[in-house]
């Protein structure tokens, strides 16, 4: 009885195990979300390094270029044209690379704005409508003729592989969150878990995050003062010191104040928040300047969605200090809008 208890419970995790490899991205699908991010962020240097990995990581060389084909339709020509001139640089380099399938275009004899429709479907679960549809037709067409018919009818890539390099150049990209909700939720619709979907974003998250001003490393002299991971990358020290402060998502750092000197605040990218005692918590974006006071209680942080980056420039004077406070509580900042 014993023996067959534990044959059962070796059977169950034999089972769990496959089911959880199905729930998280494979290195294939990881190669695609970096290429993916790295062109729709034009950093050619990156990119290189992410093509050679995918190549390793069973992806042909006709499944890249089929991604950097589609993602013109998603950041554009000049980067999707720079990404392919990178990728046939890598590929002059490399000796016997797998070619795999080549995209065959649509029969001249297929109807493809219906083509384009059926696909659509497909990936979203209904008709696709809407007043910009009926404001501007020209671009409905467009849609549904060549980038769900001629690009999506291609083949070589599956349909969740086209959507995870779409999430992957939409979630790196500022300012086009309808677009890439719109395309997580597609993602959903066609397979993909909740699970895949949130490590296409984490790895996304690290491609561009702190902005121009680049992550820097994670913040571990004061990781004591923040709930959740901070990165830091000072850039000046002598006169003026000032840092590039990026938080996860859900990250803060403690009530604290400034003595002395106060502190101003650049934001850079994402979304955030700064509190300070005894007032309601004010959200910031990208290009918001805050100006924080000697002697104010405050915290700031991301909000529970967004990467949050921002400049910290300490106003110089002698003797400035800054005493770290309690922590913003799950209970506190969970409450925030």
């Amino acid at each position: 009885m014993k023996k067959i208890l534990i044959l059962l419970v070796l059977i169950m995790f034999i089972i769990g195990g496959k089911t959880m490899a199905k729930e998280v991205l494979t290195p294939k699908q990881q190669s695609i979300v970096m290429i993916s991010s790295y062109t729709a962020n034009g950093d050619l240097v990156n990119l290189e390094k992410s093509l050679n990995l995918g190549l390793k990581q069973d992806l042909t060389v006709n499944e890249i270029k089929e991604i950097l084909v589609q993602l013109y339709a998603y950041c554009g020509f000049p980067r999707s044209l720079n990404a392919i001139a990178t990728f046939m640089r890598v590929v002059n380099e490399n000796k016997n690379l797998v070619e795999g399938e080549k995209g065959k275009p649509l029969d001249s004899q297929i109807d493809k704005n219906k083509y384009g429709n059926d696909v659509q479907i497909k990936l979203t679960g209904a008709p696709v409508k809407g007043q910009i549809f009926e404001f501007t037709p020209a671009i409905d067409s467009f849609l549904k003729e060549h980038l769900f018919a001629d690009i999506f009818g291609r083949g070589v890539l599956s349909y969740q592989e086209r959507e995870i390099a779409t999430i992957a150049a939409l979630s790196t990209i500022v300012g086009v969150e309808p677009q890439l909700d719109s395309h997580i939720q597609i993602g959903k619709h066609i397979g993909l878990t909740d699970l895949q979907i949130n490590g296409i974003l984490k790895m996304t998250s690290a491609v561009n995050k702190g902005g121009e001003f680049g992550l820097g490393d994670k913040n571990d002299a004061y990781a004591k003062y923040f709930v959740g991971q901070s990165y830091l990358k000072p850039l000046t020290q002598d006169g003026v010191n000032t840092a590039n402060v990026t938080f996860e998502p859900g990250c803060r750092n403690n009530w604290h104040i400034h003595h002395k000197g106060g502190q101003i605040l650049l934001v850079t990218s994402g979304n955030g928040y700064y509190q300070e005692w005894g007032k309601p918590a004010q959200k910031l974006k990208a290009g918001d300047v805050v100006n924080i006071p000697a002697e104010v209680k405050h915290w700031h942080g991301a909000t529970k969605d967004s990467w949050f980056s921002h400049i910290a420039i300490a106003v110089p004077v002698d003797g400035a200090t800054t005493e770290w406070l309690d922590e913003v509580s799950d209970d506190f900042y969970n409450k925030l809008n």
